[in-house]
């Protein structure tokens, strides 16, 4: 009966909402980069410069909405580099993806040593806040679990709605998944495959740097070396189980993240027999089986990983 109390607490639920915002964010830019036919693994690295840049720029006084802006204009950059390797260039998308993760977390904590060479712990900033929306905050369960949350996580969410709405309900959503698809079909109707693939590789990773943005300057107040901890390469892994679809990669965020928060009450039960390190596998874990049951079934964009040459067919 504990466990069922835990799952049904709304204090579980908003961890969970808290824990999966910045998730929310990378799993959103990786499916736009791969609904345009590319893999961005630089998304790690990303993550990244997204949490350092956002950090920073509050920390020398661009404001928080500033500091959101500058991480998601650092992420768009990473994303052009990517794109200009991958699209015209046509290299390996893997290569590609994983040099910008070392050549992007090598630039964040070389420009974070350089601004700040003889500081032992990293400056603290004035983060966003936990909102108080009224009415809504009151009502029972899903006020505190859904609508006591920082401004960020209310930005993810609407992210999801703006990114489904783009892909299915506008003629960019639709150039930018045919692209992804048969990108010849897209050149003969005069469309250019490489400013679409670029465009879409940029927005994208701004998304990316949104969730490293999260966790500088909502989940925590400073940034720290290794806080990013593997959730680019979840975001990936999230794309597949969500099949490229934005409402699903919603519940795969949410999913991972309720994962995460019931092992942290986990050890707090039965941490003392048990040894941690079981009960920080467990998200994972569970996030595989769910890719498994899924990858099966999955619709991924046909031209994914193709690299594309104008006048091909």
């Amino acid at each position: 009966m504990e466990y069922i109390d835990i799952l049904l607490s709304a204090n579980f639920w908003a961890a969970a909402i808290r824990i999966a915002t910045p998730l929310i964010f990378g799993v959103l830019g990786a499916l736009v980069c791969e609904r345009a036919g590319v893999l961005n693994l630089g998304i790690e690295g990303i993550f990244v410069v997204g949490a350092m840049c956002g950090w920073m720029a509050v920390w020398l006084g661009a404001g928080l909405w500033g500091g959101v802006l500058i991480a998601a204009l650092a992420g768009a950059f990473f994303g052009l580099l990517h794109g200009i390797l991958t699209v015209p260039l046509g290299l390996s998308q893997h290569v590609s993806g994983l040099g910008i993760t070392m050549f992007a977390t090598s630039v964040s904590y070389f420009t974070y040593r350089t601004a700040l060479p003889k500081v032992s712990s990293p400056p603290r900033i004035e983060a966003f806040q936990p909102l108080d929306i009224p009415v809504l905050s009151d009502l029972p369960f899903i006020g505190p679990a859904l609508f006591q949350q920082t401004s960020m996580t209310f930005l993810a969410l609407a992210m999801v709605l703006l990114v489904s709405y783009v892909l299915y309900r506008t003629p960019l959503g639709l150039a930018i998944r045919a692209v992804g698809d048969n990108p010849s079909a897209v050149e003969a109707q005069g469309l250019s495959v490489f400013a679409l693939r670029i465009g879409a590789i940029m927005a994208g990773s701004a998304l990316m740097a949104l969730g490293g943005a999260f966790l500088t300057m909502s989940a925590f107040d400073a940034f720290f070396f290794g806080m990013i901890n593997g959730r680019g390469w979840i975001c990936i892994a999230l794309v597949v189980f969500a099949s490229w679809r934005p409402g699903k990669a919603l519940l795969g965020a949410l999913l991972f993240g309720a994962f995460d928060a019931f092992q942290i009450r986990l050890q707090n039960e039965v941490g003392a027999v048990i040894p941690s390190q079981v009960f920080l596998m467990i998200p994972y874990l569970l996030s595989i089986v769910a890719l498994v049951l899924v990858a099966r079934k999955a619709d991924y964009p046909r031209a994914l990983l193709q690299p594309y040459f104008r006048g091909q067919r």
